[in-house]
């Protein structure tokens, strides 16, 4: 009888969980991504390889959570759509098991949002201030904690599962409405019984077109496009000790656009991100160094009605005004851009706010955001300052744009198979989920389903 063969196709988180729970059993697993292995990737960040290999940031073993700030956020509401495949005790259950498989890995003991009297004081805060407190329990790696967990992940795969780095998938193949294989994009075939689409985020376009291709029904997620706060890291420590991510939410009054503070990095610095060309600003927190600053994205989430359909391209238009208008990232004072003025070097200079994304380019982002964003934004950093007063300084800092790309879901069974018998769709370039638990809870949901079928023959 020929050994059943699985394909992996990328090597994020997502797909790390399924690999775990296929390894060691009778079936061939092949990952394949078009990144690098995770010690060339470390080598790569430690400037210990001349960083011309093609998307050594964002591919490869790891994924975009290699060196992303390394949260862990355990809460249902935030990271993702489980809960639209799973009852809400099976999606709890689910990450609290994944949760479990991180810290085995070296994730730390500590968790943020344990201490109910505090958090709930932050609940009572936010509603004075009109916002929602969303209480989350997290557990921070760091940017430079989290390549050495998923190094040890990457140890612990079984002999049977075989990683092939810079390899990309170009094709999946079916046969009758079942899947056969993929073809990587060098032309080599691999036939395959089962397949795991987990391409991430720097694949999520060419998913959407292998999706359409193959005939498969999609549900848009909305677009999140916004700016990432700076603001020195006394004004929200009370905050950040207690929660270290603080999930809130806001709805403008002018639209009623929901506003929503992400990736908190207290103590942390601002970092660009490059998806497909497109300059884009995020942030990062170490475990081993601090910065004076504190940084959170700020964004405005926006569903389309028909026929729009391509809410990344959106996205992608916004973010690359601010490329042309800057070169790169824009960075703006709060009071310039209240004021109606183009933030400078001098006036930069002025700022009590050191920015700790040096080649961002001063300038205006009210010519890179549409108005309706633009003032939600500001409505929010309002009703923020009243949270957190400190916030809305006319020393805050604004950088743009941030952009979240979600694509576009595939219509999926509870095990999150697609409407082609045998291939399954996973992690945040599926569109299933927007963070490190719930992408990590996505892949063992698909990779035990496999299991399952393997053992029952």
């Amino acid at each position: 009888m020929a050994r059943p063969q699985v394909a992996i196709i990328g090597a994020g988180p997502s797909a790390i969980f399924a690999a775990l729970a296929l390894s060691g059993t009778g079936a061939a697993v092949h990952i394949f991504d078009k990144g690098s292995d995770i010690d060339e990737r470390i080598a790569h960040a430690e400037g210990r390889r001349n960083a011309t290999a093609r998307h050594w940031l964002l591919c490869g073993w790891g994924g975009a959570g290699a060196f992303s700030d390394g949260k862990l956020t355990m809460a249902l509401e935030v990271g993702g759509q489980l809960t639209s495949y799973l009852e809400a005790a099976e999606a709890e259950a689910l990450m609290q098991e994944v949760d479990g498989i991180w810290v085995r890995f070296g994730a730390p003991e500590e968790v943020y949002g344990a201490d109910q009297d505090a958090v709930e004081e932050l609940t009572r805060r936010a509603v004075r201030a009109d916002l929602e407190f969303v209480a989350t329990r997290i557990r921070h790696m760091g940017t430079d904690r989290c390549p050495q967990v998923l190094r040890e992940m990457r140890k612990a795969m079984g002999p049977n599962v075989e990683v092939h780095a810079q390899e990309a998938v170009a094709r999946i193949e079916t046969e009758d409405r079942r899947v056969a294989g993929v073809v990587t994009a060098a032309g080599k075939r691999y036939p395959a019984d089962y397949v795991i689409a987990a391409p991430g985020r720097d694949g999520s376009s060419w998913f959407m077109e292998e999706a359409a291709r193959l005939g498969l029904g999609r549900a848009d997620n909305p677009v999140d496009v916004g700016v990432r706060v700076e603001v020195p890291a006394e004004v929200l420590a009370d905050v950040t000790s207690v929660a270290y991510e603080s999930k809130l939410i806001f709805y403008s009054k002018a639209f009623d656009n929901r506003v929503r503070t992400f990736c908190m990095c207290p103590y942390g610095e601002v970092v660009t991100e490059e998806n497909e060309g497109i300059i884009t600003v995020n942030g990062q927190s170490y475990a081993s160094k601090k910065t004076a600053n504190t940084n959170f994205a700020l964004l405005v989430s926006t569903r389309f009605t028909e026929p729009f359909k391509e809410p990344i391209a959106y996205g992608r238009y916004l973010a690359s005004l601010a490329n042309l208008l800057g070169g790169g990232v824009l960075v703006q004072r709060l009071g310039d851009l209240r004021s109606g003025h183009r933030s400078t070097q001098e006036r930069l200079a002025r700022s009590l706010v050191r920015p700790t994304l040096a080649s961002a380019t001063p300038g205006d982002l009210s010519y890179a955001l549409p108005y309706r964003h633009l003032s939600a934004i500001l409505e929010a950093l309002e009703a923020l300052d009243r949270f957190a007063p400190g916030v809305g300084s006319r020393h805050t800092l604004l950088y743009g744009i941030e952009v979240k790309f979600y694509s576009a879901r595939p219509r999926l069974t509870s095990h999150l198979e697609t409407e082609v018998q045998n291939l399954f769709a996973v992690g945040d370039g599926a569109g299933v989920t927007r963070g490190l638990v719930q992408a990590s809870a996505s892949g063992l949901l698909a990779g035990r389903e496999v299991k399952r079928r393997l053992d029952a023959g």
